[in-house]
């Protein structure tokens, strides 16, 4: 097929073609996680990210590329999520820049939309690393100009940026020892690729087989035979289902069609709690997105029948399987609609807190846990974002809480390195506050910060006693492998437990307290005074205390404290000083 322009109907089918792509191959992509931590969720963040874009753009009836661009640019913006969906997002703005004024976009036009997309996104980030989804951006950018002077045909154009694309994501681990060494490639420049190359099939207009391909499909060398550790970590089949009230994890979508309002919803989630819970309803027009668990999946399946056909039916049984991260993304998404719930409460209160003049500085941190949010609130953030591993906010949740602090200068503490960027990119967006994001990587770094505010000093002088605190913190994560692999030389096998610091892996194991306490000693020195734990909600409370009675007599000189941190996924955080 010969194309030597691309109209805008064309180009919103090619736009909506890579959601679909990439959304297709999102697990396989959240695979090649370099840390085999059960975190790994680009393709997750990146999937998100081009949906928020997509949603607009597919209620554009008669698009121009005006309005195309518009929808791009804004989507994606708003719903960036990670590192990875922020700069995903900054490629489609470089990108729309370049096509927004023009009626066709040619093969010209599309090489210069590739290079300025590269650029855009090389700015937005304030260090960028080679071997990486950028590298990618630019290798294909740079075939884009070599294309432009030898054809006209936008699919020959295509074929060979995409295939120059796929050789320089299968030298990022040349580029990354880190990727090399856990035997894959970058995952965001393979989410990357997704996107091009299902712009690619919509262009083309060909049928498109969205089967997800195996993971192992993208790594560089085998990984190694799982093996699952005796304590703790993902091995679950020691797992007591006998406190499993409800067997079967249901999900499925309905496309209504018939009735279908905020009472019929209201009536509908009744019935559900009859019969199950673990409910998460999320309406959007005319689809409706359900998960419950039940012991009858058949109840749920027949009533939503009524309102209209379903897709995407998933039943898992979790007796037989331990579904545990099945568990906790639905009880992430019901923390999801819970906060929409209480930031919609907090908006009806927001005209009557304009009246009062803004106080000078507000602070909003990004925690997960009720033990944590209740030590930020207890050290004055004003606005906690429910968030971190496996649930990194947006951009948009960023500038929703924004919203809810009335002060004039508001500090940010992502506590998440993959959060920094959608935080940075929110700033720029907010035009009547002052917004300081202080780049705290780990929760106690952004417990460090909030405690060193000042309030007689300026903005700039509290950023900066800030992240002189920070550096002084020493964090270690305890959390353990959803996969073989080997990192820093420690070979790591799937269900070991992993002591993770600041700069890589610092222990190895198969006992939860055993690998807690290797971590702490590779994390103290001889000028080390103050030690905190904060214990996760998979950890009991007596064996918390345990581990703080082991740290206390390895570590004698320090003063040791102990909280109840109720983080997922990780069974202990720990900083020094």
């Amino acid at each position: 097929m010969n194309i030597r322009e691309i109209d805008a109907p064309l180009m919103k089918q090619a736009f909506l073609a890579s959601a679909q792509g990439l959304e297709a191959k999102k697990e396989w992509i959240n695979e090649l996680n370099v840390f085999p931590v059960p975190d790994g969720d680009t393709g997750t963040n990146m999937t998100m990210t081009i949906m928020a874009a997509a949603r607009e753009v597919a209620e554009i009836e008669k698009p121009t590329m005006e309005t195309l661009a518009k929808a791009i640019s804004s989507g994606s913006l708003r719903g960036a999520r990670g590192n990875s969906g922020v700069i995903l997002s900054q490629l489609f703005r470089g990108f729309t820049k370049e096509i927004k004024p023009l009626q066709t976009v040619d093969v010209p036009a599309l090489s210069r939309a590739f290079v300025r997309a590269t650029e855009t996104a090389y700015k937005a980030v304030m260090k960028p690393k080679e071997g990486t989804i950028l590298t990618v951006a630019r290798g294909m950018a740079d075939k884009a100009v070599e294309m432009a002077e030898k054809t006209e045909d936008v699919a020959e154009f295509a074929r060979e940026v995409i295939a120059h694309g796929d050789l320089v994501l299968s030298q990022t681990p040349e580029m990354l020892p880190v990727l090399k060494q856990a035997g894959v490639v970058d995952s965001g420049g393979q989410g990357l690729m997704q996107v091009v190359k299902g712009a690619m099939e919509g262009l083309l207009g060909k049928e498109v087989d969205w089967s997800e391909a195996s993971g192992q499909a993208a790594m560089v060398a085998p990984a190694s035979p799982d093996h699952a550790g005796s304590q703790g970590g993902a091995d679950v089949s020691g797992l007591d289902t006998s406190e499993i009230r409800y067997g079967y994890c249901t999900e499925f979508i309905i496309h209504i069609e018939k009735h279908y309002d905020e009472e019929t919803e209201q009536e509908f989630k009744d019935y559900l709690e009859s019969v199950g819970d673990s409910l998460v309803v999320v309406s959007d027009d005319d689809v409706v997105k359900v998960h419950v668990h039940t012991n009858d999946p058949g109840l749920a399946i027949q009533r939503a029948l009524t309102y209209g056909s379903l897709s995407r039916i998933k039943i898992d049984n979790m007796r037989e399987e331990h579904q545990e991260r099945l568990i906790q993304n639905s009880e992430k998404l019901a923390r999801e609609q819970k906060a929409a719930q209480q930031a919609k409460k907090a908006s009806g209160n927001k005209e009557s807190e304009e009246r009062e003049p803004r106080k000078p500085y507000g602070f909003i941190a990004v925690s997960v846990g009720e033990g944590m949010a209740e030590i930020f609130r207890g050290i004055g953030a004003d606005y906690l974002i429910e968030g971190g591993q496996t649930m990194n906010p947006s951009t948009e949740d960023m500038l929703n809480a924004i919203d809810q602090v009335h002060a004039d200068r508001i500090f940010i503490l992502p506590n998440n390195k993959n959060i920094i960027l959608a935080a940075e990119q929110a700033k720029y967006l907010v035009e009547d506050k002052e917004i300081i994001v202080v780049p705290s990587k780990t929760v106690p770094q952004g417990i460090t910060a909030l405690i060193n505010f000042i309030p007689e000093l300026s903005a700039e002088e509290n950023l900066k006693t800030m992240m002189e605190e920070m550096e002084r913190i020493k964090t270690g994560q305890i959390t353990y492998a959803v996969r073989s692999t080997r990192i820093d030389n420690m070979e790591i096998h799937q269900g070991d437990i992993m002591g993770i610091g600041d700069q890589g892996m610092l222990a190895v194991g198969t006992s939860i307290e055993r690998t807690t306490m290797d971590t702490l000693k590779a994390m103290v020195d001889e000028e080390s005074e103050l030690i905190s734990i904060y214990y996760g909600c998979d950890v009991k409370p007596e064996d918390a205390r345990r581990v703080l009675s082991m740290a206390q007599k390895a570590c004698p000189d320090c003063e040791v404290e102990l909280h109840d941190g109720g983080q997922p996924i990780y069974y202990y955080l720990m900083s020094v000083e």
